[in-house]
């Protein structure tokens, strides 16, 4: 991989789902030998492939948080990425709607909670103005987020990739961690390459392994549930919408969430192609598994039609699932982003990326630039 007789780098990074990658493409170039591990055989395979491709705009997380902050610059840093570099990509605006007036108190609590975070274009909405924008769709009243919009996530990770690589910065797939050894100077780290393991030294590592996360932080010392670090699998489903329904709406529709659901409520999104896909739901498991269960079907139906009444059961096909890997559990409150350089728990050099969930797309290029901050006082 690395070639010589005592392998050395200077940065590696560990998982090349977007986040990775994105870092990746910030640190490379800057004089530092950069180097990103990936177990799978190539990018993106996990989380950062199965999800809504949805570009956020910072309304959902508590004020000050990661995820906020993240969320709000990393929506412009997205559009910005897609215009420079002619990634498909679709501004189409987001309603978040209330399907009673009981639900109109939570909207405005919502959008008092994304005034604050920074994204300062939402306008809330009547019942005539909803149907004047979206007249197939069912509300007492709305938020309306115009720069919400949805990116085809694999060509914003092919452009992290290139940009990383036309910097010098090299990736090995098939790459596994299994060890971490903490040395005067840095790591020296373990990997299982399929045909055997070796073992190379870096001085900075960067743990971005997304549902692998946690087990690298185990392997680099750390009590994970002493630290909360331990990560529970929530696997979100999605269900394709047919028979020509894609052109009932122009823009991305969302419910009020509902807390204590694990996530937004099952909604409406539209691809860079106009398709239409319902979902995700929101389940904890305990092992990963992608495989979408039809029975759900009847549950997403019944979701959307107070707000989707054009939607039909035999409209729904089962498309795909993804995994989140989240730090709260299933009776847990909100817990932001862990991104940590842990030189108090005795790893100097080590920086953590763990529970990088929704909005971990959108904050991408973000959560970069934060990283970069990171290196550039540890190097």
């Amino acid at each position: 991989m690395f070639g010589g007789a005592s392998p050395r780098a200077v940065i590696t990074i560990i998982g090349a789902g977007v986040v990775g990658l994105a870092i990746a493409a910030q640190l490379a170039g800057k004089g530092k030998e950069t180097y990103l591990l990936e177990r799978n055989e190539t990018f993106g395979r996990e989380t950062s492939s199965r999800n809504s491709e949805t570009i956020h705009a910072g309304i959902y997380y508590p004020e000050g948080s990661l995820k906020a902050e993240t969320c709000v610059a990393g929506n412009t840093l997205i559009y910005d990425l897609c215009q420079r570099y002619s990634i498909g990509h679709r501004k189409t605006g987001k309603l978040i709607v209330a399907k009673v007036d009981e639900d109109i108190e939570k909207l405005e609590a919502l959008l008092g909670q994304g005034r604050r975070n920074g994204a300062k274009d939402l306008t809330m909405l009547s019942r005539k103005e909803t149907k004047e924008l979206e007249p197939n769709v069912e509300a007492v009243a709305a938020i309306f987020s115009p720069s919400s919009g949805t990116v085809d996530s694999h060509a914003l990770m092919r452009c992290f990739l290139s940009k990383a690589q036309e910097e010098g910065a090299r990736i090995a797939y098939k790459s596994n961690v299994i060890g971490i050894n903490r040395l005067s100077d840095g790591y020296e780290v373990t990997v299982d390459d399929g045909s055997g393991s070796f073992s190379f030294k870096t001085e900075v590592l960067i743990n971005s392994a997304g549902l692998n996360s946690d087990k690298v932080a185990e392997l680099a010392g750390i009590d994970i549930d002493r630290a909360g670090y331990r990560l529970f699998y929530c696997k979100g489903e999605y269900f394709s919408v047919g028979n020509r329904k894609n052109k009932l709406i122009k823009r991305l529709v969302y419910p009020v969430p509902q807390p204590g659901t694990g996530g937004m409520g099952i909604h409406a999104t539209l691809d860079v192609e106009g398709r239409m896909r319902l979902g995700p739901n929101a389940r904890y498991i305990d092992e990963i598994d992608y495989k979408v269960d039809e029975a759900q079907k009847e549950f997403f139906y019944r979701s959307v039609k107070d707000f989707l009444p054009f939607i039909e059961d035999d409209d729904l096909e089962p498309e795909m699932a993804g995994i989140r890997p989240k730090l709260q559990g299933p009776e847990d409150g909100f817990r932001d982003f862990v991104i940590r350089h842990e030189q108090e728990k005795g790893l100097p050099g080590f920086i953590n990326l763990i529970g990088i969930e929704s909005p971990g797309l959108t904050s991408a290029p973000a959560i970069a630039r934060y990283v970069d901050t990171m290196v550039s006082e540890i190097l």
